[in-house]
């Protein structure tokens, strides 16, 4: 075959929607099913009966870690919280600096700085366990990290991580300096389980595209932080629980929800580009919430229901469920967590898929170079002279 021919680009739909670009073993959505998976098993199941190590482990390893395996892995992750010194210094001014824009913003410049601080280098030039060193250190120091810069956005000195705790145990302990109750912790460890990975997602698709170029573990990260703080992406979950603030009432859902549709509004949480069901992730924090109980879990379950029955009479055609973010939510707040902290969590647990994601894609030394149609003005038009100055 010719070479032009070889190279001929090719039309993609907008918004890359089904093209597959890569192959991988982390992990699927079966949006028509409603199920996803990391590596051979339900992430759902995972999420109600593992621990956050252990699927941390699988995803790093590509199985789950026998009792010893697990012990040596956690406290392995463990000792890596603890932030360094250059980095720990910088943060009150980091939080100072993005007040208005929350821990997110401030994440992106701190996780920079501590891949420099710990001398993170090009992917391209290190073999596989520095890279997952590097990964690990990364993801044990993101939670770490979060928290800090919301507690001293609030006022208040930052919590040291303690080794003795679990993930997520320590997680909400550093975010509010007491041990959290037994029922908080499964509760946070399920969501951060579930929201670990979900297909290339367009946080995903980023890391992996930079790491492509063999960037350091840090720059892909970062990256992939970018395309997460979209209100499109994970910038949603507390924006769900707005919509429960703005209908306030049981009598108001329905108008509420009615105007909004006819307006041609999004319904935050409400949809998703992949599932044509239930959003399975939605199911399980359904169920969370309804161990719970109280106002704001009855309030969201009649919200759900008269929400989707408008929705199917409004859309007719269209397969308009809760997704991932309405439950979320609500589960975090019953947690005790902050709004603002809603999506740094999301981006707590997700950094450990888009780690995995990033040493699945540096095995592979192809850089990730699409192409554009050009519909600007035909070219080349002559160069008009130069203004006189």
């Amino acid at each position: 075959m010719p070479i032009a021919e070889a190279n001929a680009p090719i039309d993609a739909p907008r918004g890359l929607a089904g093209v597959i670009v890569t192959e991988t073993q982390l992990g699927d959505v079966r949006g028509l099913e409603g199920f996803y998976h990391y590596r051979q098993y339900s992430a759902v199941e995972l999420a109600a009966r593992r621990s956050f190590e252990d699927v941390w482990y699988l995803m790093f390893h590509g199985e789950l870690p026998d009792a010893a395996q697990l012990a040596a892995f956690t406290a392995q992750t463990a000792v890596l919280r603890p932030l360094p010194a250059a980095v720990r210094d910088a943060l009150p001014a980091l939080a100072q600096a993005g007040a208005l824009a929350g821990p997110l913003a401030g994440l992106r410049t701190a996780l920079s700085l501590l891949g420099a601080t710990a001398g993170f280098r090009p992917l391209y030039d290190i073999d596989a366990d520095q890279r997952r060193a590097d990964a690990l250190a990364a993801c044990a120091a993101v939670p770490t990290l979060l928290t800090a810069l919301h507690r001293l956005g609030q006022g208040q000195q930052p919590v040291e991580p303690r080794a003795d705790l679990g993930h997520g145990a320590n997680y909400l302990y550093m975010l509010t300096g007491e041990e959290p109750q037994p029922e908080q912790v499964r509760a946070i460890e399920a969501y951060l389980i579930s929201t670990i990975d979900h297909g290339f997602n367009a946080s995903t698709f980023t890391a992996r595209v930079i790491t492509s170029t063999g960037a350091d573990l840090a720059a892909c990260l970062v990256g992939a932080i970018g395309a997460l703080s979209g209100p499109l992406h994970g910038g949603a979950p507390s924006r769900a629980l707005d919509t429960l603030d703005a209908i306030g009432t049981p009598d108001r859902i329905d108008a509420w929800i009615r105007d909004r549709v006819l307006r041609g509004e999004r319904i935050m949480g409400f949809g998703h580009p992949v599932y044509r069901t239930e959003d399975p992730r939605s199911r399980m924090l359904r169920g969370i919430a309804e161990g719970f109980g109280g106002p704001l879990v009855e309030f969201a379950l009649q919200v759900e229901a008269r929400a989707e029955a408008l929705l199917a009479e409004l859309k007719p055609g269209r397969e308009l469920h809760i997704n991932v973010e309405f439950y979320a939510g609500v589960v975090m707040e019953l947690c005790g967590l902050p709004r603002e902290m809603f999506t740094p969590t999301f981006c707590a647990a997700r950094v450990v898929g888009w780690s995995a994601n990033i040493l699945e894609q540096a095995e592979d030394s192809k850089i990730i170079r699409p192409a554009a149609r050009y519909v600007g003005p035909p070219p080349p038009q002559p160069l008009p002279a130069a203004a006189a100055l």
